[in-house]
């Protein structure tokens, strides 16, 4: 077997399991022995989750209000733990011990439903990893420029607008991320996804702090029980702008698509859905921690005037050495978050190249290049051509399409439904045989439907935000 199916955890199929089954280097099913925990997942988890959408969730919660804003919240982190369990649940066929495990979100589904759900899964789970990819681009360079125009208005006290050209951003970030894409797999990427956690908690911490003090300083908790008020907003864009608020909410939540390639990296035993159900659970509370903390207070210091974006939405210069901390940490964690979406559509590209063209050494050969004190690192040409491509595509969309922030919040309002709940919902009750119409299958089916209609109403915000971009921002131009 050549070099590359071997180091890579989702092409390798073929390997006699029973010669080498049982060494302490390879796992009962043949592949190269995982060595994940309950720790390295969750990091990947927090990394996934914890983006920078927490930052606008202070405007979310501004156009729910103080009552239905902390409920939908606590909601969502609820579905989504649950419904992740339901899905870790899946990751092997039959027995949770020793069952047949699925690598990819596609493979429980095709495990479990097969048939033209397994081409709807993929297509709603890929589109969604292509666009949460261009969103982490334009959101990268908004932190960026925002640590540049926080400096220039320092220096001229506030008299200069300080307007400048997102695009050498959006290519620094695209440069940086075709280096990152050649790390091989989830199991390589540990350390960045610990790099990126680290980063996450850093700007939510100093947004919350910032809110806090916003509170402090005004001597008064801002905001009301119903949202902003009909007067700042019409009456249709009090509606549209609340479902555009679940929309965020639903996708700041959003992790399912890459959950069960996380799991592939645990070891086992105890069970990886064990482990995993353990490291759900521990990264969602943390997650519904920094969120309910930094939404809340962010509105208590802003009322109907939170802004999109709590760090680089007001007070660029005060102080500005504390935003651009934060601004650099969400940069730092958009690099780590951009590369742990992304693997999940690698591996899928690089598998189905490797099955169609076995034969094909640009595809399957690794080169060995020396590096001094290290181990040789295994270059791809295939891998290193085509993620390039990727990344260039991703940046290039970014920069055509700078308003995609809110095609990426209909992505993420489309992808909560099928992705987070419906499949999960549906192989759970194949995997565990529950009989039609009992009460647990209702019970399930109506959490379903009811998180369909969510769905529905947060896309139809997203697009009348959409609509609302077409009409003032062009191609290829930037306005901050």
């Amino acid at each position: 077997m050549n070099t590359s199916l071997r180091n890579h955890q989702v092409f390798d199929i073929s390997i006699d399991t029973h010669q080498q089954g049982g060494s302490k280097w390879f796992d009962d099913d043949g592949r190269l022995k995982r060595t994940g925990t309950v720790w390295t997942a969750s990091a990947h988890i927090i990394t996934a989750v914890i983006g920078s959408g927490v930052l606008s969730l202070a405007w979310a919660i501004g156009q729910l209000g103080w009552i239905a804003g902390p409920a939908v919240m606590f909601l969502f982190s609820f579905v989504t733990c649950y419904t992740s369990t339901l899905l870790s649940a899946c990751y092997r066929s039959g027995d949770p011990i020793t069952g047949k495990r699925n690598y990819t979100y596609m493979d429980a589904v095709r495990s479990n439903l097969g048939g033209v759900k397994v081409k709807i899964c993929g297509f709603v789970q890929y589109l969604n990893l292509f666009g949460v990819a261009i969103g982490y681009t334009i959101a990268s360079s908004i932190s960026m420029m925002a640590i540049k125009r926080s400096n220039c208005f320092h220096k001229s006290g506030g008299q200069d607008p300080c307007h400048m050209n997102a695009y050498p951003y959006m290519i620094g970030f695209g440069i940086a991320e075709i280096l990152l894409s050649q790390i091989p797999g989830f199991d390589q990427l540990h350390w960045l996804s610990l790099v990126a956690a680290v980063m996450s908690f850093t700007y939510s911490s100093i947004g919350l702090g910032l809110g806090i003090g916003k509170v402090i300083e005004n001597g008064k908790i801002s905001g009301s029980l119903t949202g902003i008020s009909i007067g700042t907003v019409t009456q249709t864009q009090k509606i549209w702008k609340s479902f555009q608020a679940l929309g965020d909410i639903a996708f700041a939540y959003s992790f399912s698509m890459i959950l069960v390639e996380i799991q592939d990296t645990i070891k086992a035993p105890p069970s990886e859905a064990k482990t995993m159900k353990k490291a759900t659970l521990i990264s969602v509370v943390v997650t519904t921690f920094f969120y309910m903390f930094c939404g809340c207070f962010g509105y208590a210091a802003f009322g109907d005037l939170s802004p999109g974006n709590l760090l680089t939405g007001f007070g660029f210069y005060n102080p500005y050495w504390l935003l651009d901390i934060a601004n650099a940490a969400i940069v730092i964690h958009l690099v780590g978050a951009y590369q742990v979406y992304c693997q999940p559509l690698y591996a899928f590209i690089e598998k189905e190249a490797a099955q169609r063209f076995p034969d094909s050494e640009f595809i399957t050969k690794d080169i060995k290049i020396p590096i001094p004190g290290f181990r040789p690192y295994n270059l791809n040409l295939f891998r290193m051509i085509w993620r390039t491509l990727f990344v260039v595509l991703t940046t290039v969309i970014s920069m055509l399409l700078p308003f995609f922030n809110d095609i990426v919040g209909l992505l993420g309002a489309l992808g909560f439904w099928p992705l987070t709940v419906y499949f999960p919902v549906e192989m759970y009750i194949v995997q565990k045989k529950i009989r039609k119409w009992s009460t647990r299958w209702l019970c399930l089916q109506i959490l379903s439907v009811a998180c369909l209609i969510i769905s529905i109403a947060a896309a139809a915000g997203s697009v009348a935000g959409i609509v609302g971009d077409l009409k003032s921002i062009k191609p290829f131009q930037t306005s901050y």
